[in-house]
């Protein structure tokens, strides 16, 4: 039963954090915070529903091969979550989309000599 508590925690933990990056996916003002948004907040949201799912599959199912599937599909979100949002903002930046606020550190500004 205490396991059907710490599942049901982790799955809701997950689903608010979900829930934050739609809503900063929506409210963000320029195209690099909402990169922020989607990617950092949504991986940690994915994270706690499929840590969730996995002790489901563990202790409720007893299945082990669909919590091999969840622990890939785990690491697949967070390996290709920062790679994916780094190649759109670079790509953003290479088309001429920049912050709203001035950046203190322009690292793309050197990759593309602006």
């Amino acid at each position: 039963m205490a396991i059907r508590i710490v599942i049901d925690i982790l799955m809701v933990v997950g689903l608010v954090f979900c829930l934050a990056g739609v809503k900063g996916l929506i409210k963000m003002p320029d195209t690099f915070s909402r990169m922020q948004a989607s990617t950092c907040i949504s991986t940690l949201g994915a994270i706690g529903v499929l840590l969730g799912g996995l002790l489901y599959a563990i202790f409720v199912m007893g299945s082990a091969s669909t919590a091999v599937k969840i622990v890939v599909i785990a690491l697949m979100i967070i390996v290709t979550n920062p790679i994916g949002a780094h190649s759109i903002a670079k790509g953003a930046y290479k088309a001429g989309v920049r912050p709203e606020k001035p950046m203190e550190v322009d690292d793309y500004g050197r990759d593309f000599n602006d």
